[in-house]
C-alpha cells in the first residue's frame, strides 16, 4: 500500500483562537443522558489524545442532588476501560471533574456555580470558561440569562454551547435568538449540530474542493440527482411522546440532512476560515424555494409484516390518533447557475430496513448510441456506518466479449486508514468549540434561512389535519409507493441498495 500523504489547514487559516490553560469547561444538565452519553465521553476522549487545554478543570451543574462519588459514576457509565491505560487515564480525568447542584431559574445556584470556579481558577488576571448546554429547549432561554448574569467571566472570556432544537419553526426560532442576542454575542455562540461533526461530513470539502476531476463534473449539466439519505432500523422503543412533539421533519431533516446538502452543494470558499465557510452555505440556502407540498411524502410505521415489531402507536408514549410522520422524502431545488433544475432528494425514516447515512450523487446517462441501457454513474459517501467513498462505475468484463459490468473506485475507510481513529462527532465539535473555530456550527442567519424553506411545509402540514402519513411496514424501505415517487424525479434505483464488493462469476466458456 502507497504511504499516507497527510496534509493540514493551519490554525490561522481558521481565525480560530483557542482557551488557554486553566480554562473551565461546565456542563450544564450533567445529570441527564445526553451529558453521560455524548458529552463527557467525549470530553474523555479529548484528555486521551492530549487535546484539552492544559490544567483545564470540568464542572458539571444540574438540578439533581448528587454526591462526589455517585456524579462521577453517573458520568463515567459511559466510558470503556478495556485497558488499564485507560484506566488509568479514567481516573485522571474524573479527579478533573467535580459537580455543583442548582435549579434553572434561580439566581441562587449560578451565583454557587460562579464562587465554585473561582475556587478552581484561583488567583488569575483572567477567566475563561466554557458552558455546554445538555439541556432541554425549554430552558435554554432562562439558562443562557443566568449564566451571563451570574458566571460571565470580566475580565476574561467565555463560550456557551446550545445543542438544537433551535426552536420548531421560523418564529420560534427567532424568539430564541431575540432573547439570545443582548446578552450573548455570535462570536460567543456555538450552535451544534453533531453531524457537522462526522468525519465523512467534515471531508466532503475536501473531496470536493482539493480533487479538480469532481469540480468539473459537480454541476446541472451532468448530475441527474442528489439523494441524501438518513435510516434508522429501530422505531420509537418508548420515548414516542418525546418524538411526536417533533416528528422526522423537524429532528433530522431540517437540521442534519440540510446541513449536509449545503456542503454538497455550496461554492468553493475563499478560505478555510468559518465565516467563509458558512457564508457559502447560507447562499445555497437563499438560492432555495420553500418546499412545495407536492414534492412531499410522509410515512408513519406499521407493524411488520411477521406481526413481530410493533407500530408507532402502538408505543405508549404516543398520544391517540397522532399524525406525527416518522418517514419523509423531500424533494428540494436550488436556483443558481450550477444547480437549477436538478432534484435534492432527502429521505429519512425510523423503523426501516437498515441502519445507514449516505449522499448518493447520480449522474447522467451517457451519450446513447454504442450502448444500450447502461447503469449510470453513482458518487456514493457513506457517512455512518464503516463511513466510505465509493463511485459506480462502468467497465468491461474481462474476456472475449465487450459486456460491461458494474465495479467500484473504492476508499473504505477502515481498510484504507487502519491505522488510524476516526473521532467520534462530539470530540471533533467540542475541540472546534474549544479552539474557537465555528467552521462546524450553525450560525444565526444560516439558522433562519434554514427555517424559512421549512416553516411553510410544516404548518401546511400541522394544519391540515385530513393529511394523513401513509403507513409502511416496520423493517420495510419506506411507503409502498416510494420507488414510483423518486423515478418521478429522474432517479434510476437500479444501482440502490446497501454497497458491498461484488463477486462476478461467469459460467460456462468466454
Amino acid at each position: 500500500m502507497a504511504d499516507t500523504i497527510i496534509s493540514s489547514t493551519k490554525a490561522s487559516d481558521t481565525g480560530a483562537v483557542p482557551l488557554p490553560p486553566n480554562s473551565i469547561i461546565v456542563v450544564l444538565g450533567a445529570s441527564g443522558d445526553l451529558a453521560k452519553k455524548k458529552t463527557y465521553p467525549a470530553l474523555f476522549g479529548l484528555y486521551r489524545y492530549g487535546l484539552l487545554p492544559k490544567n483545564v478543570k470540568i464542572v458539571g451543574y444540574a438540578r439533581t442532588k448528587m454526591d462526589d462519588a455517585d456524579y462521577k459514576k453517573r458520568i463515567s457509565s459511559y466510558m470503556k476501560t478495556p485497558t488499564e491505560t485507560i484506566e488509568t487515564q479514567l481516573k485522571e480525568f474524573l479527579e478533573m471533574t467535580s459537580y455543583v447542584s442548582g435549579q434553572y431559574d434561580q439566581d441562587e445556584g449560578f451565583i454557587g456555580l460562579t464562587k465554585h470556579m473561582e475556587e478552581l481558577e484561583g488567583d488569575v488576571e483572567e477567566r475563561y470558561r466554557l458552558f455546554y448546554m445538555a439541556l432541554p429547549p425549554n430552558v435554554f432561554i432562562p439558562v443562557a440569562q443566568h449564566l451571563k448574569k451570574n458566571c460571565y467571566p470580566e475580565p476574561g472570556c467565555a463560550r456557551i454551547i446550545i445543542e438544537k432544537p433551535f426552536g420548531h419553526d421560523l418564529a420560534s426560532s427567532r424568539e430564541l435568538q431575540t432573547a439570545l442576542q443582548p446578552i450573548w454575542t455570535e462570536d460567543e455562540i456555538f450552535r451544534i449540530d453533531h453531524y457537522l461533526g462526522k468525519e465523512m461530513v467534515k471531508n466532503i470539502l475536501i473531496l470536493r474542493f482539493g480533487n479538480e476531476f469532481f469540480g468539473a463534473a459537480w454541476n446541472k449539466n451532468h448530475v441527474s440527482s442528489v439523494q441524501i439519505t438518513f435510516k434508522e432500523p429501530f422505531g420509537t422503543e418508548g420515548r414516542g411522546g418525546y418524538f411526536d412533539q417533533f416528528g422526522i421533519i423537524r429532528d433530522v431533516m431540517q437540521n442534519h440532512l440540510l446541513q449536509v446538502l449545503t456542503m454538497i452543494a455550496m461554492e468553493r470558499p475563499v478560505s478555510f476560515s468559518a465565516e467563509d465557510i458558512r457564508d457559502e452555505k447560507v447562499r445555497v440556502l437563499r438560492a432555495m424555494p420553500i418546499i412545495d407540498p407536492k414534492n412531499v411524502v410522509i410515512g408513519q410505521y406499521d407493524k411488520s409484516l411477521d406481526g413481530t415489531k410493533p407500530s408507532y402507536h402502538d408505543d405508549v408514549t404516543v398520544p391517540k390518533g397522532s399524525r406525527c410522520p416518522t418517514f419523509a422524502a423531500i424533494v428540494m431545488y436550488i436556483k443558481n447557475d450550477r444547480w437549477d433544475g436538478v432534484p435534492f432528494i432527502l429521505k429519512a425514516g425510523k423503523a426501516l430496513d437498515a441502519a445507514k447515512v449516505e449522499v448518493r450523487v447520480q449522474f447522467k446517462d451517457v451519450t446513447s448510441g454504442i450502448f444500450k441501457d447502461i447503469p449510470r454513474n453513482e458518487l456514493v459517501l457513506r457517512i455512518q456506518p464503516d463511513e466510505a467513498v465509493y463511485v459506480k462505475m462502468n467497465t468491461k468484463l474481462p474476456g472475449l466479449t465487450m459486456k460491461t459490468s458494474v465495479t467500484e473506485l473504492d476508499l473504505t475507510y477502515k481498510r484504507r486508514f487502519s491505522d488510524l481513529k476516526i473521532p467520534e462527532a462530539y470530540e471533533a465539535l467540542i475541540l472546534d468549540a474549544i479552539n474557537g473555530d465555528h467552521s462546524n456550527f450553525v450560525r444565526d442567519d444560516e439558522l433562519d434561512a434554514s427555517w424559512k424553506i421549512f416553516t411553510p411545509l410544516l404548518h401546511y402540514l400541522d394544519e391540515n389535519t385530513d393529511i394523513v402519513p401513509a403507513k409502511y411496514p416496520y423493517g420495510s424501505r419506506g411507503p409502498a409507493f416510494l420507488d414510483d415517487f423518486l423515478a418521478s424525479y429522474g432517479y434510476a434505483r437500479e444501482l440502490d441498495g446497501m454497497y458491498q464488493w461484488p463477486t462476478t462469476k461467469v459460467n460456462g466458456n468466454l
